[in-house]
């Protein structure tokens, strides 16, 4: 059966709009932090990255939760033009020591609230800075729960935690990963170097000292060896003109 060459055309245009279709859907997107990794321990700065995913509602407020199993002494927000930020505080079970004083309550929840007509319209993001310390050093994660709120009373909890050899689920919580400062070790192994370097340079040093030496002690003796042999011809040479002196008179 043969085909025309209008139904090929036909059916090659809708192909190419299958594919422009699917290029065009957007992909989700999620309440992220970022960037995404910081080191144990050290103080950062990072943006809680919020998109609107509705076509027709805008995000008029966030609200994220830092957990109190791994709390931070240092937290604070940059202030978002037209938004107004509320940090709230929670008792810890155990005291956070930092730089030597006791902490008993740690910042558990930041909420963001748009004001005035601000908001995050369709098509649109907003980042909301905050700087964190110290950073915990016995985890490798920071799992920061989080609830995006539209103007039309959609609330959209991105709460929910990966877990390995799963997919990631539908609506993850932002992560802020952990990695282990390499700065001590760093030092350890430039100070082994040194030391390690020291020791060659003194080796070789001995050596060169030890060459130095004998070629001077070589030198030396050379230089005796001449001088003998050479009063040995000055005195010969002595005797041999008074016996022509002798010899003469």
């Amino acid at each position: 059966m043969r085909i025309s060459p209008a139904r090929r055309l036909v059916g090659a245009t809708s192909v190419a709009a299958v594919a422009v279709l699917a290029l065009a859907a957007p992909a989700s997107a999620h309440v992220t932090v970022q960037p995404g990794s910081a080191q144990q321990g050290g103080y950062t700065a990072v943006d809680f990255r919020v998109p609107n995913e509705s076509d027709t509602a805008s995000t008029v407020k966030l609200e994220v939760n830092l957990p109190l199993d791994h709390p931070m002494a240092s937290v604070r927000v940059l202030p978002v033009p037209g938004w107004t930020a509320v940090l709230e505080k929670s008792k810890l079970d155990k005291p956070l020591n930092s730089h030597g004083k006791d902490i008993t309550e740690a910042v558990s929840k930041i909420t963001w609230t748009a004001e005035g007509g601000a908001k995050i319209a369709p098509g649109q993001f907003q980042e909301f800075k905050v700087s964190l310390g110290a950073l915990p050093t016995d985890t490798e994660k920071v799992t920061f729960k989080a609830l995006q709120t539209y103007d039309n009373g959609d609330v959209v909890r991105w709460i929910d935690e990966a877990k390995e050899g799963q997919p990631e689920p539908a609506k993850p919580a932002p992560v802020l990963t952990l990695t282990k400062a390499p700065a001590a070790a760093g030092a350890d192994h430039h100070a082994a170097g040194s030391a390690d370097t020291a020791k060659d340079a003194a080796k070789d040093g001995e050596k060169t000292g030890h060459a130095v030496a004998k070629g001077d002690d070589s030198t030396a003796r050379t230089l005796g060896v001449v001088g003998i042999v050479v009063g040995v011809i000055g005195a010969a040479l002595g005797v041999l003109g008074l016996r022509r002196k002798s010899s003469a008179s």
